[in-house]
C-alpha cells in the first residue's frame, strides 16, 4: 500500500496502539504528525520514524480542546503542507463501577476519547473543505462501546458515541469526498494489561514471545502492530468507497460489525399500555433478549495448553 504524498496525525501516537499506527503510515510513505501529552514518548516516536526513514513531527499537547485540535492541523500544514489522514487515537482509562466512579473519572475520559475526536475531526473536516480534495477519519472505537464492559461507564459509553459519530459523519461528509469510519481494534496495550484473562499474553510480548494462534482467534487478540494495516488500508485510495463502518481487527481477525437494527417487532391495534406489554413481553419481542458484554469464549485452561 503507498501513501506517499499524504500526510497523516496520529492522536496518541507516542506509544501502544497510536505508535504502530504511526510506523505503518509512515513505512507506507505518508509524513506524520505524532501527538501525545507524553513529551518524551512523541519525540522518541519521531526519531524512531525517522531512523526507518520516514518523516515525522511532533506535537505536544492534551487532546480535547479545540485549541489542540487547530494546532494538530496547524502542525501537519506548517510541516508538510497538507493534511490527509486525521486518526483520532489518544485515550485514557479510567475504569470504576457506576457506583464508584467520580465525575472527574466520567468526565476526563469523555473529555479524551469523545469530545477529542470531535474537535480533532471537526478541525481536519474544516480543513478538508477548504483544501477540496478529499481526506480520510479514522475514529478509535472499541469493543466495549458495541458491546459494553464491566466497570467502563465512561469508556464504553464514549466508544459508543465514536460508533454513532462515524455513522453520522459518514453522511454529512460525503460530499467533501472524506470519508469516516471507526476501527475497533483487540491488541495488547496498556489498557488491556488490567483484564485477568488477558494479562498473561501481554506478558508474553513484553518478553518477545508469539500471542498463541489460538488465542490470536478465539480472542481476536495481539500485538499493536496486528491492528495497524487497517489504518494504513483506510487511509488508501483503495478505501475511497468504504465510509460509515465499524470495522473491527485484532490478531489473526478482520470483522466488519453490525450497527443498531430492530430485530422483531410486535403490532396491537390502538398502542400499547404496561399490561399489554407485561402480557406479550415474554412471547413477543421479549422471546430472546439480546446479549450483553463482551463474550469471554472457552480458553485453554493454562498458558502452556494454549502454546502447545
Amino acid at each position: 500500500m503507498n501513501l506517499t504524498g499524504k500526510v497523516a496525525v496520529v492522536t496518541g501516537g507516542g506509544q501502544g496502539l497510536g505508535l504502530a499506527y504511526a510506523y505503518a503510515l509512515a513505512r507506507a510513505g505518508a509524513h506524520v504528525v505524532i501527538n501525545d501529552i507524553d513529551a518524551e514518548a512523541a519525540e522518541q516516536a519521531v526519531k524512531a520514524v525517522r531512523a526507518g526513514g520516514g518523516q515525522a513531527v511532533a506535537e505536544v499537547a492534551a487532546v480535547g480542546s479545540s485549541e489542540t485540535a487547530d494546532a494538530l492541523v496547524a502542525r501537519a500544514l506548517d510541516a508538510f503542507g497538507r493534511l490527509d489522514v486525521m486518526v483520532t487515537n489518544a485515550g485514557l482509562p479510567r475504569d470504576r463501577v457506576l457506583w464508584n466512579m467520580t465525575d472527574e473519572d466520567f468526565d476526563s475520559v469523555i473529555d479524551v476519547h469523545l469530545r477529542g475526536t470531535f474537535t480533532c475531526a471537526r478541525a481536519a473536516m474544516r480543513h478538508f473543505r477548504t483544501a477540496g480534495e478529499g481526506g480520510r477519519l479514522i475514529l478509535a472505537g472499541s469493543p466495549a462501546g458495541q458491546r459494553g464492559n464491566f466497570g467502563q461507564t465512561n469508556y464504553a459509553a464514549a466508544k459508543a458515541g465514536i460508533a454513532a459519530l462515524a455513522r453520522t459523519w459518514a453522511m454529512e461528509c460525503a460530499k467533501a469526498q472524506v470519508t469516516v469510519n471507526a476501527l475497533i481494534p483487540n491488541a495488547a496495550t496498556a489498557m488491556t494489561r488490567s483484564v485477568p484473562f488477558l494479562a498473561p499474553y501481554v506478558d508474553l510480548l513484553d518478553r518477545g514471545e508469539p500471542i498463541p494462534p489460538g488465542i490470536r482467534r478465539a480472542l481476536s487478540f495481539g500485538g499493536p502492530e496486528d491492528c495497524a494495516g487497517l489504518v494504513v488500508f483506510l487511509a488508501s485510495d483503495a478505501a475511497s468507497r468504504v465510509t460509515g463502518q465499524c470495522i473491527g481487527i485484532g490478531g489473526d481477525r478482520l470483522s466488519l460489525w453490525s450497527h443498531p437494527t430492530e430485530i422483531r417487532s410486535s403490532f396491537n391495534d390502538g398502542g400499547w399500555d404496561a399490561d399489554t406489554i407485561a402480557d406479550s413481553w415474554a412471547s413477543g419481542v421479549g422471546e430472546h433478549p439480546e446479549t450483553y458484554g463482551i463474550p469471554v469464549p472457552q480458553l485453554p485452561a493454562t498458558l502452556q495448553e494454549a502454546t502447545g
